[in-house]
């Protein structure tokens, strides 16, 4: 299986949806290398940054998802290098 680290950066602005993001990173913890999440309180707002190390199609599965979250936005960043596992 080839693997490649991946940065999410999320940004909620609904906190009514952060349930939902919270079960989708459950269900892809297997995946995750760590995640940091910061209050911006001033703006009403939550960043996350979820860092992975997963196959390409899982990583777009899981942005994907997440996008169609209502009031979240998600961007991911991908490495060059794949690793075979």
């Amino acid at each position: 299986m080839t693997t490649r680290v991946a940065v999410m950066g999320i940004i909620v602005e609904k906190t009514e949806s952060a349930g939902k993001l919270n079960t989708l990173l459950h269900e892809y913890g297997d995946y995750m290398i760590g995640r940091m999440g910061i209050p911006y309180r001033k703006r009403g707002i939550n960043i996350i940054s979820v860092c992975l190390d997963a196959p390409q199609n899982t990583i777009s599965a899981l942005a994907g998802k997440i996008g169609n979250i209502d009031g979240i936005s998600v961007k991911t960043s991908y490495s060059n290098v794949a690793y075979e596992e």
